[in-house]
């Protein structure tokens, strides 16, 4: 136990002499998760658009107001397709409502109709878009029917009717920035653990002391978790920061579960994260390599944690190999406690996945770190 103090005692010095790297820890827990929670959005707000209006009844002009803030921006009123084309083609305009000349005498008809052109570039928002576009002309042909109808409004009354009542769970007004700014906070934790380990052992190979401990009366394993504790001590007291500072205190994120139940379990998948930078270490030769390897590993992790998307929706090769990954179990397990409010009775698969790779994982670094200082 003593050797494993002093060794530990060793590395914190290490990490606090090292200016830069608490800069980029700080910023990692705090600003990185606010510029994410507030630079990112899912909604569509402001979406530029351009109104080419060839009817010019009190019909069409009903219909244009109808496109308000702050889901849309009229930026202008245009009198010819030319216009319509510079408007979006410059990528000034991201969609234009064309209503024909003829709108009012079809719509008298029951059979109006609508142009909507959307550049279709940012698909995510290109498809938010649609649907509210749908949405609102939707609301209008049924207003519009109910006036023609007038007096049969008892007999329309009297059929029967299907009414959709639709409630958003745990965040009732679809906020991105709940759900990015935690995001991010759980990217943050993999990536320190990953970088600060890593960085930590591929640092003693490049200056040449990892011979000096090998000579040393201390075991591989003691080594290890020698660089593993300051790395978890490190995220364990920047995530109370992140945590309480900035997604509840700046996003007012509903923590609903247990902090006592979230933070054993965030602590261990740190050491399962960090164990896999070790292995990283054992086989790069220097830091750049290891940055390489890592920059390899996690962007896959990243996209097969179900983030993204569920691993239900995945290919099923895509979705059998995000089994392998720590990130699914944890992100799972964060917005499950978090978020849901779940005990341990609906997570105690995910904690038991964490636990075994990251069981798997240590062991795997040490045997790989014996067999090649033992040649």
């Amino acid at each position: 136990m003593m050797r494993i103090i002093t060794l530990i005692k060793k590395e914190i010095l290490h990490l606090i002499r090292d200016k830069a790297l608490i800069f980029i820890l700080l910023w990692a827990f705090t600003g990185a998760v606010y510029t994410s929670g507030s630079g990112f959005t899912m909604e569509v707000i402001d979406f530029p658009t351009i109104i080419y209006d060839m009817s010019k009844t009190r019909e069409s002009r009903e219909l244009v107001s109808r496109f308000q803030k702050p889901y849309f921006k009229i930026i202008s009123y245009i009198e010819s397709e030319q216009e319509l084309l510079q408007w979006l083609d410059s990528g000034k305009a991201s969609m234009a409502v064309i209503i024909p000349p003829d709108f009012k005498r079809k719509m008298d008809k029951s059979s109006a109709k609508i142009q909507v052109i959307i550049d279709g570039t940012m698909s995510m928002s290109a498809t938010v878009a649609v649907a509210y576009v749908s949405e609102i002309t939707y609301d209008y042909a049924i207003e519009i029917l109910e006036r023609k109808m007038g007096t049969l409004n008892s007999f329309f009354k009297s059929l029967p009717v299907i009414e959709e009542r639709t409630r958003v769970e745990f965040n009732p007004n679809t906020l991105s920035s709940w759900f990015m700014s935690m995001l991010e906070y759980f990217n943050m934790i993999t990536m320190v653990s990953l970088l600060v380990t890593a960085a930590a052992m591929v640092r003693e190979k490049e200056h040449g002391t990892i011979e000096q401990l090998l000579v040393t009366p201390v075991r591989t394993w003691e080594i290890f978790i020698a660089k593993i504790i300051p790395t978890i001590f490190a995220i364990a007291l920047l995530s109370l920061i992140s945590i309480y500072g900035v997604l509840k205190g700046v996003f007012n994120v509903p923590l609903r579960g247990s902090i006592l139940l979230f933070y054993p379990v965030m602590l261990f998948y740190a050491f399962t994260i960090s164990s896999l930078g070790l292995a990283i270490s054992t086989v790069a030769r220097n830091l750049a390599q290891s940055m390489m390897l890592m920059l390899v590993i996690l962007i896959p992790m990243l996209f097969l944690s179900g983030a993204w998307t569920p691993p239900e929706s995945m290919q099923p090769l895509m979705r059998y190999l995000s089994l392998i990954s720590p990130m699914r179990y944890f992100i799972d397990f964060g917005y499950s406690v978090l978020f849901k409010g779940n005990g341990i009775k609906y997570v105690w698969d995910d904690i038991l996945g964490i636990m075994v790779l990251g069981g798997m994982l240590f062991s795997f670094s040490v045997y790989r770190f014996r067999k090649i200082f033992a040649k």
